[in-house]
């Protein structure tokens, strides 16, 4: 099996065993892209069509609020999958965007080509499920934690999700993540130092 598709079949393989054949089965339906930094995958109003692996570089899912605030929902460093749920499994219309942090290389499975795998491969169907559970409950503690939590618990709650990221993104989009103006997060960090 080919070196650049290692890192999607080590994630898969961590929930799900697969055969050779399954992985070139599997391999053959997926399409690589290269994203430049700040390119859009996804855009509010598309139908997400995808769901993205990434190999390289950093994804970010966020929605934009009547006054333009940018509220990111999701980071998808490498080893991630990144998706606008809601959109990919109603066929709806995207409430969210998902763009490029940084220059990214990503594996892009189609919605048909997945449904085409649940067919071939039933054991896909336990992953993808997998993924989705994993998903939801951290969806739902994050919303347990923005509606709990201090901005200072937020935060951490955010480096232990994302510990390579932390030093790495500008403080805005940390800031957007955690629900907190770019100032006031600039001043809690102060305080935390």
């Amino acid at each position: 099996m080919a070196n650049e598709y290692q890192l999607i079949l080590d994630n898969i393989c961590r929930y799900i065993s697969l055969t050779d054949e399954e992985k070139q089965i599997f391999t053959a339906l997926l399409t690589r892209r290269s994203l430049k930094r700040g390119e859009f995958l996804l855009t509010e109003g598309m139908i997400c069509r995808y769901s993205a692996f990434v190999l390289s570089g950093c994804l970010f899912g966020y929605s934009i609020d009547r006054d333009a605030a940018e509220h990111i929902v999701s980071f998808a460093p490498p080893d991630w999958w990144i998706a606008d749920m809601y959109s990919l499994i109603s066929q709806q219309p995207s409430t969210m965007n998902i763009r490029a942090h940084e220059a990214s290389e990503i594996l892009l499975l189609s919605r048909a080509d997945q449904e085409k795998l649940f067919i071939a491969i039933p054991k896909f169907e336990r992953f993808f499920r997998i993924l989705t559970e994993k998903s939801l409950v951290a969806n739902q503690q994050r919303l347990i934690d923005n509606l709990s939590l201090s901005a200072e618990e937020r935060y951490k709650n955010f480096t232990l999700r994302y510990p390579t990221l932390v030093h790495h993104l500008p403080q805005k989009q940390i800031a957007a993540y955690i629900g907190v103006t770019p100032e006031f997060f600039s001043k809690m960090k102060s305080k935390l130092s």
